[in-house]
């Protein structure tokens, strides 16, 4: 099997912010205090910034995020994966603005603030992103660091 020519630093920018902005789902990897790890797909809301999920307050998802706040997020299949590790800021539901609620329900066709049970909104900030298909685009595959793009 011939496998395509490596793309460009800038090309896999922009195929990562289309990923970003068009993917509905990802999965969210998290760990807790004893590093035990705990990875569930969940849908997530792109502002050109930060990410946006929502999960039940009692998950191991929010959970762990509460008392840690780190977290790996992957889009995309194997051969064309977005990996994104970052830090999250918790949100409860009550506090989140008309405007970003209804977008995120929107976009995932889920609306947390319409469920009785706790809800909360975590904003992931990127701090490092890699984005590859194939081993010829391992070697520059980081092209976000202290969350600051290495692509203009």
């Amino acid at each position: 099997m011939m496998k395509p020519p490596a793309r460009s630093p800038e090309q896999r920018k922009q195929d990562a912010l289309d990923r970003l902005e068009h993917d509905v789902d990802a999965w969210v990897s998290t760990a807790d205090e004893h590093g035990t790890p705990y990875l569930v797909p969940l849908s997530f809301l792109w502002d050109g910034l930060t990410l946006l999920i929502a999960t039940a307050s009692a998950s191991p998802t929010a959970r762990n995020l509460l008392a840690g706040g780190k977290v790996r997020v992957a889009l995309g299949p194997t051969r064309d994966v977005v990996l994104i590790e970052g830090t999250a800021e918790a949100l409860p539901a009550a506090d989140i603005s008309p405007e970003l609620g209804d977008g995120f329900a929107v976009k995932t066709g889920f609306d947390p603030r319409q469920l009785t049970s706790s809800y909360h909104y975590f904003r992931i900030r990127p701090q490092r992103l890699q984005a590859w298909r194939e081993e010829n685009e391992l070697k520059n595959r980081e092209l976000l660091r202290e969350g600051e793009w290495l692509i203009s």
